[in-house]
């Protein structure tokens, strides 16, 4: 699935926005995959999978669009 770095905190998380979802995906900086939580920007475009959390759908194995 793709989508777009939405924001980011300095806590370590953000949120990634999906064309045609409302609900924006959780996103945690264990979960990247070849990019560090430093290098992602707010406004990248991004691959990951999407797994049921404890409160919902959140972003896995998030690493930058090729």
């Amino acid at each position: 699935m793709t989508g777009t770095v939405k924001t980011k905190t300095e806590k370590g998380f953000g949120f990634i926005s999906r064309e045609g979802e409302e609900k924006d995906l959780f996103f945690h900086s264990t979960d990247l995959s070849g990019v560090t939580f430093d290098e992602l920007q707010i406004g990248a475009s991004v691959e990951f999978d999407v797994v049921d959390g404890e409160k919902g759908p959140s972003a896995k194995n998030v690493k930058l669009a090729a």
